[in-house]
């Protein structure tokens, strides 16, 4: 099968000029003919040329005006284009390559270096387009093994939290409330879609620790003692060793939050006794959205508290309990939050 002719646009007003770059280059190019520069313009749009052979001296648009308007657009900016033309002076040449030429034949043309320098400059050009084509290819091949292996990330991180829900029964809907919490005030952050998706599934395994606390204390209908409030605090613990050592986003987020989801802005939390903005931010914004969501929430030692009530406590706990910025983060958006509430029961 005949390989497809490559596509050579030739510009030039004289028609003697033109004459001689068509016999040079007939046999091995399709050939495109232009005698101004608005006409070159337009032919390099219509037909794609592979190559451009470009005189300078041209009336109305010389061949420099030709070239960086070519350059300026995007479905022509790539295409080679060598300047042919009387003007031999270096400076001449130094502001065609600036322009973004890639070559200089000078007048009066020999048809044989015209022949050599089209074939090396095309030659060029379809390399560089079959190693862009790899390279699409290659990135192509990446971003599906990304989405895929984010993908399993997820499921593996679904898994987790469904096996802390049956653990734990009360805190299968406490976990998605949760997360659009963090998500919602996320995004009123500024944070961008990809974060706010990783956010979405870290947050949710914010109590994967309480896997190793004993049912006893996890179920009990009372208060908690001493010891026992000791023993369910290590959950914060245990979580951020279950999630450690991971290398992805995903679980250094996941990680983070289940180890300082009960940090406190006023360092009087736990386990790590952080304070202010030595907590991570997405810690402080996990600690908020827990405890709203466990205020309004029905638990063995208590009944849900109306709303209104635990909004009231949030912002009581502004600055000492909350990150102030997180505070109004969540007032801002309260509206939101209460929509989520309301729509997972």
């Amino acid at each position: 099968m005949n390989r497809k002719k490559s596509t050579v646009l030739l510009v030039d007003d004289i028609p003697a000029n033109i004459k001689i770059l068509v016999g040079a280059l007939r046999e091995n190019y399709r050939l495109v003919v232009a005698t101004s520069g608005f006409d070159a313009i337009r032919a390099a749009n219509e037909k794609k040329p592979d190559l451009i052979l470009l005189d300078v001296m041209m009336p109305g648009m010389d061949g420099y005006e030709v070239c960086k308007r070519l350059k300026s657009q995007r479905d022509t900016a790539n295409i080679p284009i060598i300047f042919v033309t009387a003007m031999n002076e270096e400076k001449d040449e130094t502001r065609g390559f600036l322009l973004g030429a890639v070559d200089y034949i000078v007048k009066p043309v020999n048809p044989v270096i015209v022949k050599a320098r089209v074939q090396t400059h095309i030659a060029l050009c379809m390399a560089q387009r079959e190693l862009q084509r790899h390279r699409d290819e290659l990135e192509e091949i990446v971003l599906e093994r990304t989405r895929e292996l984010r993908e399993t990330q997820i499921e593996i991180t679904n898994r987790l939290v469904q096996a802390a829900e049956y653990h734990d029964h009360q805190t299968s809907r406490h976990i998605t409330r949760m997360a659009h919490y963090c998500v919602i005030l996320g995004r009123a952050h500024g944070m961008r879609e990809h974060e706010l998706t990783l956010f979405f599934h870290a947050s949710a395994m914010h109590d994967i620790g309480k896997l190793g606390i004993s049912d006893a204390i996890l179920h009990k209908k009372g208060t908690l003692t001493p010891d026992e409030f000791d023993e369910m605090k290590r959950h914060t613990l245990i979580g951020a060793d279950l999630l450690f050592g991971a290398d992805n986003e995903l679980m250094n987020m996941a990680h983070l939050i289940a180890l300082t989801h009960h940090e406190k802005w006023d360092g009087t939390g736990f386990p790590l006794g952080l304070r202010a903005e030595e907590i991570p931010f997405p810690g402080r914004i996990a600690a908020l959205c827990d405890v709203f969501d466990a205020l309004s929430s029905k638990r063995p030692y208590k009944e849900a508290w109306p709303l209104s009530e635990a909004k009231k406590v949030i912002i009581e706990q502004k600055g000492i309990h909350f990150d102030p910025y997180v505070v109004e983060l969540f007032l801002d958006n309260y509206t939101k939050i209460e929509e989520v509430h309301n729509r997972v029961k």
